[in-house]
């Protein structure tokens, strides 16, 4: 049960060779991920990880940090099967899958690959401080990255439901601390929008410091929310790690 809290399969996939683990960014949900796991399947079982504090689990208490996700994520996956494991996350979902990863080399299924998306290198940081902002502020941020449809946040019940998740999120990913002279073992593919005002192009390249198992870095045009106009990008390249193929 536990794990079904935690992880959505969208698309059943038995038979699949591989699995992709999807992790959301700030504020975001599972269901940002079907796509994804319709593309991928029956190949690839996607399972898409649902934080709590939103949609169906928006009555258990927030995880406040990025290694306390990291730490229930990676203990749910060691008791999966041992098909090859790939992790995505974009943006904080990014410094989630990191830091899973980590904990899986130490105590396996080591992954296959980790695909980053959106977030800057683990080691460079800015002064942002989202968290702390009032919440028109939280929301002018999020305003200004289009992680959100306007629409939606013009609706004031839905405003009231998301900004609680929105400052938890922020505040993990402002707080995180990387831990000096650590450097992964897995793949690390990198992602990024070459207009994205919070990572540029340099500091999601630095990610090449923090793997000795080769890296790749994928500049696409866009800005924050890139990948959205670009997932034929990112599934071809993702399909071709976990499969040695594009798929159909």
């Amino acid at each position: 049960m536990t794990a079904d809290r935690w992880f959505r399969r969208f698309h059943e996939a038995p038979a699949a060779k591989a699995r992709l683990v999807c992790l959301p960014h700030a504020g975001g949900s599972a269901s940002f991920y079907f796509p994804v796991s319709r593309a991928l399947a029956p190949d690839v079982e996607v399972l898409s990880v649902q934080y709590p504090g939103r949609q169906d689990r928006r009555k258990e208490p927030f995880v406040p940090t990025v290694e306390g996700l990291a730490d229930e994520i990676a203990a749910l996956l060691r008791g999966l099967d041992e098909r090859p494991l790939a992790l995505f996350g974009h943006s904080m979902g990014a410094m989630v899958a990191y830091e899973v990863t980590r904990r899986l080399e130490d105590s396996g299924p080591a992954p296959v690959a980790l695909f980053v998306s959106g977030r800057r290198a683990p080691d460079r940081y800015r002064d942002d401080r989202v968290h702390t902002r009032s919440d028109d502020g939280v929301l002018a941020e999020v305003r200004r990255l289009s992680g959100t449809e306007a629409d939606l946040l013009g609706d004031e019940e839905v405003v009231r439901m998301i900004l609680p998740v929105l400052r938890n999120d922020y505040r993990a990913v402002e707080t995180y601390r990387h831990p000096p002279g650590v450097r992964l073992a897995t793949p690390v593919v990198a992602f990024t929008g070459t207009e994205d005002p919070v990572a540029s192009v340099d500091e999601v390249a630095a990610w090449a410091e923090h793997t000795t198992g080769g890296f790749d870095l994928v500049p696409l045009p866009g800005g924050h929310f890139f990948l959205t106009r670009h997932q034929d990008v990112l599934l071809r390249t993702m399909a071709g790690r976990l499969l040695g193929r594009v798929p159909a």
